[in-house]
């Protein structure tokens, strides 16, 4: 493949996976006008976006295994196609229970697609010239995840309140039949005779699946189900995944598990990873609580809603093009400074927020959100680099998938918990919006908090023991 078709066909791929990543946010501004127009209630708004987090995040994995042993091209299309689909399916819902499945569907899809992504970075690029793919991947992340609310903002704007929500889903599906068109000219397709016969580990699927929706169910319906009985699911949670592990261990004596263990061997990889799941659980907060706040609370439309947040939008896109440049000579201190800058602009927003009254704090705040925006684009596009770096390449695959499942997982946890603290505030507080907004946005400033002692903690280690690490070769055979 010529160099120009190699990067037109890495141009279709971060079109398709932009389309999936930013639906987990560009929802967020339509909630109100979901909800006023489905009737939703809290959990379902919930489910809304952490339902999309959460199947994405499962599909992840099997996906990526899928796509490297049948051929990255027809996955990705299959998955692209299903996306497409099931965007129609949820601007043409009638009722919460079609939107919540077709969201769930919307995120399979996702899942399906984005592992192929990494993946042809892999196969198109060699080591040496990697660095610039994956650059411009963890942009695409990062960047998707910001523009979404001003994206959503000005398409309710264009199509009005009433029926504008149902063009966030619809907008899908012209780009989804181009990039299915273009993925069928430019990718590459599967390799001739290389017919591999890898276990998907289904037991192993189902038990993750099982563990993280035992996990998520309590948090997600906690203002539904009443009564202590739903935080049992926890410790049922914690057993599951228990057994997930030991199976895990079990299944890599004869097979490819779903996850080998062996990659959390590698130091930079585990706290990268760790670090990822935590600020996914932060970051994508404010959006949820922010522009439920601004429209429920200050009446402001979805598209001042947009406007509001841009400027994390405007700072994560202009510091993820630099971040991905320097993160070779920087390493992991860009991502700690990142990380401060983030905890450091939500809570000057908070401050902002709570001692300038009403909509005249909306604007003083962007300033604290621009802050927070740049520290967002020296976090999640070095991480991706830094996190991926010291992975040898014949697990690089299956490690960037893992990478981005826990980012999901991460997506969903922080939404349910967060959005769960927001509900619970107001209704204490008899619709006193701000100490609710407060709450939630502390809840963001910890996952943020955590993820930079994980950040740290990386920093000293390696400057203790800078030789780079390798994964332990896996016990037993792939079969």
């Amino acid at each position: 493949m010529t160099d120009r078709n190699r990067w037109k066909a890495m141009s279709v791929a971060l079109v398709a996976g932009f389309m999936t990543l930013l639906d987990v946010s560009i929802v967020n501004v339509a909630l109100p006008s979901i909800r006023a127009d489905l009737d939703l209630s809290a959990g379902d708004l919930q489910w809304v976006l952490s339902g999309y987090a959460l199947t994405f995040g499962l599909l992840l994995v099997p996906a990526g295994r899928f796509g490297d042993a049948r051929g990255r091209r027809n996955v990705f299309i299959v998955g692209v196609a299903l996306f497409t689909l099931s965007s129609a399916a949820a601007g043409l819902a009638r009722s919460a229970l079609f939107l919540v499945v077709a969201r769930l569907i919307q995120g399979a899809a996702a899942g399906v697609v984005n592992p192929q992504v990494s993946g042809l970075i892999q196969q198109l690029f060699e080591p040496k010239e990697r660095g610039k793919p994956f650059g411009l991947l963890g942009a695409t992340i990062g960047v998707s995840t910001a523009v979404g609310p001003l994206l959503g903002g000005l398409l309710i704007a264009l199509f009005g309140a009433e029926s504008g929500w149902r063009w966030i889903f619809y907008i899908n599906v012209p780009i989804g039949i181009a990039a299915i068109v273009l993925a069928m000219r430019y990718l590459p397709g599967p390799a001739e005779a290389k017919a591999k016969r890898e276990s998907l580990d289904p037991i192993g699927v189902l038990l993750l699946g099982l563990g993280v929706l035992l996990l998520l169910l309590p948090l997600v319906q906690e203002r539904e189900w009443h009564g202590p009985a739903k935080w049992l699911l926890i410790p049922a949670s914690v057993a599951v995944l228990a057994a997930f592990y030991a199976w895990e261990r079990h299944h890599a004596r004869s097979h490819t598990p779903v996850i080998e263990m062996g990659l959390f061997r590698v130091r930079s990889y585990a706290l990268g990873a760790l670090i990822g799941m935590l600020y996914f659980a932060g970051f994508p907060v404010i959006f949820f609580t922010y522009t439920l706040y601004l429209q429920n609370g200050l009446r402001f439309s979805a598209l001042a809603s947009g406007l509001a947040v841009t400027p994390f939008a405007v700072g994560a896109a202009a510091a993820s093009a630099l971040g991905g440049r320097i993160v070779a000579r920087s390493g992991r201190p860009l991502v700690v400074t990142g990380l401060v800058m983030v905890a450091g602009g939500l809570g000057a927003t908070v401050l902002v927020l709570s001692l300038v009254a009403g909509s005249g704090g909306v604007w003083p705040a962007a300033v604290p959100l621009l802050v927070a925006g740049v520290g967002s684009g020296l976090v999640i596009s070095p991480n991706q680099t830094l996190t991926l770096a010291e992975v040898p390449v014949r697990r690089a695959g299956s490690a960037g998938a893992v990478l981005q499942t826990g980012q999901r997982i991460g997506t969903a946890l922080g939404i349910a918990v967060a959005g769960t603290v927001f509900f619970a505030q107001l209704a204490s507080s008899r619709g006193d919006w701000i100490p609710a907004l407060r709450a939630a946005l502390l809840v963001a400033i910890g996952f943020v908090l955590v993820a930079l002692v994980a950040a740290v903690v990386d920093v000293v280690a390696s400057r203790r023991d800078p030789a780079p690490e390798r994964t332990p070769e896996p016990v037993g055979r792939p079969g």
